[in-house]
């Protein structure tokens, strides 16, 4: 089903991103004092930066190179999530379970935005062409007023995600919470 993507929080992969990057928050909490400045920080830092640059990615995407190139940034910043959560574990800090259903929900994520990247003309809004369009061509205003021209795709994420990746559209389960 089509729906008008307004912002970056309408996208599913931000939604998701954000969540984990919350649940991270609150694992963290967990996580011995001595570890404070380090992993602790770290893994907050990376799982925060996802959702961050996808929603920067989203107002770049007038620029289809630089739209992936900022999603790449988000891709790497969830694996390395990854690494920090597998030391989290290697330490103790996680139980196995905990762990493997982070890392499980963060490969969920990293398929979308790989999704997103590979089909990135789907994504993006090339506003040249829609000038042309309207017979419209050159910089320039038109008169006191700025012409903004819809900067709010109609799009199937469900279908573009999952029809690329021939996978089943991704569940909305987030990693269980951690038995204190």
């Amino acid at each position: 089903m089509k729906e008008r993507i307004s912002g970056h929080r309408d996208l599913i992969v931000y939604q998701k991103s954000f969540a984990a990057g919350k649940r991270i928050f609150e694992l963290s909490q967990l996580f011995p004092r001595e570890e404070m400045y380090s992993l602790t920080d770290q893994v907050r830092r990376s799982s925060r930066s996802v959702s961050a640059n996808i929603a920067e990615a989203w107002r770049k995407r007038r620029y289809e190179k630089h739209f992936c190139s900022t999603l790449n940034v988000a891709e790497s910043e969830a694996a390395e999530t990854q690494v920090w959560l597998e030391y989290a574990a290697a330490h103790g800090y996680l139980d196995q379970e905990t762990f493997e259903s982070a890392s499980k929900y963060y490969d969920e994520i990293l398929r979308l935005i790989v999704a997103m990247i590979h089909g990135s003309s789907k994504w993006c809004v090339d506003f040249n062409e829609q000038k042309k369009k309207a017979g419209e061509s050159g910089v320039g205003e038109s008169g006191v007023e700025y012409v903004v021209h819809s900067d709010s795709p109609e799009l199937d994420q469900q279908h573009l995600l999952a029809q690329f990746l021939l996978l089943p559209a991704p569940s909305s389960q987030l990693p269980p919470k951690a038995n204190a």
